[in-house]
């Protein structure tokens, strides 16, 4: 779809005045993901400083900035939900970027009037929170941002804004509360390099646009945290601009979109090869998917599945373990029995010579690549509870010179300790379904930039403009599209982002400004 014609789209959508901050049932929201290495991400933000593609340096640095091993209040799995799919105010692509670590991000809208957050996604953590308020927050400018620009956020400058009282059902730490009326504290500590966010729970709305039929603008209600205190990686090397909790807590946003009618209970994420993939909310997934049913325990609410087999080229075995499905870490990590039988395995029937490489890379199993640079390493594939096969297209890394030369490939599984997880690497190829309702994890190989028969997304990625900048709250919208001023300083009637919110695109414009693309960033 032309941009000016998403966009005349958006702004008719905006116009129609919704008056209800609920939502629409039976409609797609959706949106894109890039990886922060990917070469369009590259292209776009000239990323100068990322330690080029396929090298020792650039594998470590994805490793060092996983948000592998949370530790996170648990709380109970929503339950049912209403509507169908829907995005982030425009487009379902997401993105991976090299300035700020191996995690998709996607551009979202809050507040009345909105401000704009480059979030990133994480299907290991529930609460969605951003900077605001700060006491200790990421720098809202950075060398090491390049060309992004950061915004904050302000109860204080939200007409839509309202507290969410310690009496709250999502409320967490009503212990630390000083009355039933106050705000409600948050806390979360993820075990990464002592990376935390504190602050309190808010409530304002979330721009999304549905995606089957009319484009409409649809406002939800979304309980986020004001995060005014980030320590670790959140101060630069990874999510400085927030993340989106994509989790099984009822505090997470598909949670909270399903209690609130506005998509059904379940989302998909695809990971594409390039780096780029794409999040559905609402997504039931489709007839010809393989699936496997989650493992539900209440204290640590995780997408977590069974693990009864495994194929290694031409061995198999049987094996029981657990592993959490994370779209925030990078590579996958297996714990013994299971990493010594499958690299074991895999080491057995690779023809290529042993070859040591950079101490930092976290991988033990290394090959030369032969002077014919072709590569064929045994096939890999995990065999879930109930039969279903779930296939690794690509389990290895290729390892490059400084000028791009294939020299070595690596097992790109690190080992673990007591945890088993399975990262974003395993994932790529296929599109992968958290429905939470039917409480299975359902995959199939898949060209995220197809339209698939359980979702209507484009076949591009949108090159379309920002959410919408409402003039008045949710429940009373202006008529009117908000006035802004353009970058030329000439008045136009047109939706604007908030002012804060700054994407210099030196190319592939109009990949990135759309207000639902998800930008996978890492370091």
């Amino acid at each position: 779809m032309a941009a000016w014609v998403r966009a005349a789209l958006l702004a008719a959508a905006a116009v129609a005045a919704y008056t209800a901050a609920a939502a629409v049932p039976a409609e797609a929201l959706s949106l894109d993901v890039h990886h922060r290495y990917s070469a369009t991400v590259r292209e776009w933000a000239g990323h100068h400083r990322a330690p080029p593609a396929g090298t020792a340096e650039y594998y470590a640095a994805l490793a060092r900035h996983d948000l592998r091993r949370r530790s996170l209040a648990a709380g109970p799995a929503a339950g049912g939900g209403g509507g169908g799919e829907v995005a982030f105010a425009d487009g379902n692509d997401t993105y991976r970027l090299n300035e700020l670590g191996f995690l998709h991000y996607a551009v979202v809208a809050l507040g009345t009037p909105n401000v704009t957050f480059l979030v990133a996604l994480d299907t290991g953590s529930d609460l969605f929170w951003v900077p605001c308020d700060c006491i200790n927050c990421a720098p809202l400018v950075s060398p090491n941002y390049r060309d992004l620009k950061f915004d904050t956020y302000s109860p204080q400058k939200s007409s839509t804004s309202r507290k969410v009282p310690c009496s709250s059902n999502l409320c967490d730490l009503q212990s630390a509360c000083r009355s039933a009326s106050s705000s409600c504290p948050y806390s979360i500590e993820y075990l990464s390099d002592n990376t935390s966010s504190t602050g309190v729970l808010v409530e304002d709305v979330l721009y999304l646009i549905t995606e089957y039929g009319q484009p409409k603008i649809v406002t939800a209600p979304i309980t986020f945290g004001c995060g005014r205190i980030q320590t670790g990686s959140f101060l630069g090397s990874a999510a400085p601009n927030g993340l989106l909790g994509l989790g099984m807590d009822s505090i997470s946003v598909p949670s909270l979109l399903a209690s609130e009618g506005v998509a059904a209970n379940s989302f998909s994420m695809c990971f594409g090869d390039d780096g780029r993939g794409r999040i559905n909310f609402g997504d039931t997934g489709s007839s010809d998917q393989q699936e496997t049913p989650l493992n539900i325990y209440k204290q640590n609410p995780y997408y977590n599945i069974s693990i009864t087999g495994a194929m290694v080229g031409s061995k198999s075995f049987n094996t029981n373990f657990n592993a959490i499905v994370d779209s925030g870490t990078s590579f996958t990590a297996l714990s013994d029995p299971m990493y010594s039988e499958i690299t074991s395995s895999f080491n057995s029937q690779v023809q290529d010579k042993p070859t040591q490489l950079d101490s930092s890379l976290p991988f033990e199993f290394c090959y030369s690549i032969s002077p014919k640079g072709s590569v064929n390493p045994p096939n890999i594939s995990l065999m879930a509870k109930g039969g279903s096969i779930f296939p690794v297209n690509d389990p290895i890394i290729t390892i490059t010179d400084d000028a791009s030369n294939p020299m070595a490939y690596c097992l790109a599984v690190m080992k673990s300790e007591g945890v088993n997880l399975i990262g974003e690497n395993f994932m790529s190829g296929l599109k992968v379904v958290f429905d939470r309702e039917r409480k299975v994890l359902g995959w199939k190989k898949f060209n995220c930039y197809s339209v698939d028969n359980s979702s209507n997304l484009p076949v591009n990625p949108n090159p379309s403009g920002v959410p919408p900048k409402p003039a008045l709250g949710p429940n009373s919208y202006t008529p009117e599209a908000t006035k802004g001023t353009s970058p030329n300083g000439t008045q136009v009637n047109v939706l604007q982002p908030s002012a804060g919110f700054s994407l210099k695109l030196h190319c592939n414009r109009n990949v990135f400004v759309a207000a639902a693309l998800l930008l996978l960033v890492i370091l």
